[in-house]
């Protein structure tokens, strides 16, 4: 949660919702996060989180090897077809990427 308010004073924009990678479902610390922020909670297709990679500005060699994915939290971020209001930042076991609704 911390992670999130940090993102939230970073980009200047406050979060309406959570996305998180659909292989991450059940990850109770998600739904807990989402509970006491009071925030709707999603879920991202793989597929989802694929294609928006080509508009991902950063990339995680750990995160690649990891998931098959070069950048989970901008992918689900970007899933929308939104445009990123703040790149990838990480804490502890966790990152945060924010996007808008609204194409630029």
């Amino acid at each position: 949660m911390a992670l999130l308010r940090s993102a939230e004073a970073l980009s200047g924009h406050r979060i309406a919702r959570l996305m998180a990678p659909d292989f991450r479902r059940g990850l109770p610390a998600l739904a807990e996060a989402a509970s006491v922020l009071g925030l709707p909670l999603g879920f991202v297709a793989r597929d989802a989180i694929l294609a928006a990679q080509p508009r991902c500005p950063t990339r995680s060699d750990a995160a690649l090897e990891a998931t098959g994915i070069a950048s989970v939290a901008e992918g689900c971020a970007l899933a929308g077809g939104g445009r990123l209001v703040l790149p990838r930042i990480d804490g502890p076991g966790v990152t945060c990427a924010l996007a808008t609704d609204h194409p630029a």
